[in-house]
């Protein structure tokens, strides 16, 4: 799919869009399981009173086709290959 910047009041990120028919229109859906989504960088800090779970479900945000990652996904990326390569040179001694 294409890369699809998603924008919040809380923050913003950038995932690859999939447009399908089990989704209603006007409704976006990501799982938030996965650090390098930022799916969490976008939600509130408002939670559910009885359980203090943060509303997921109920982020309102804005979408616009976009050609890459945003800056701190690509940043992370090269973090994290550079932290793979120290820890690959690490267990060769």
């Amino acid at each position: 799919g294409d890369w699809v910047g998603i924008q919040s009041r809380a923050g913003d990120t950038v995932l690859r869009a999939t447009v399908t028919g089990r989704v209603q229109p006007g409704v976006a859906y990501t799982t938030f399981h996965f650090p390098e989504s930022g799916a969490n960088v976008i939600t509130t800090d408002n939670s559910d009173w009885a359980t203090n779970c943060p509303e997921y479900k109920v982020t309102a945000v804005q979408l616009v086709r976009v050609d890459e990652p945003s800056a701190w996904q690509m940043r992370n990326a090269r973090e994290d290959k550079l932290q793979q390569r120290l820890l690959a040179e690490a267990a060769a001694r």
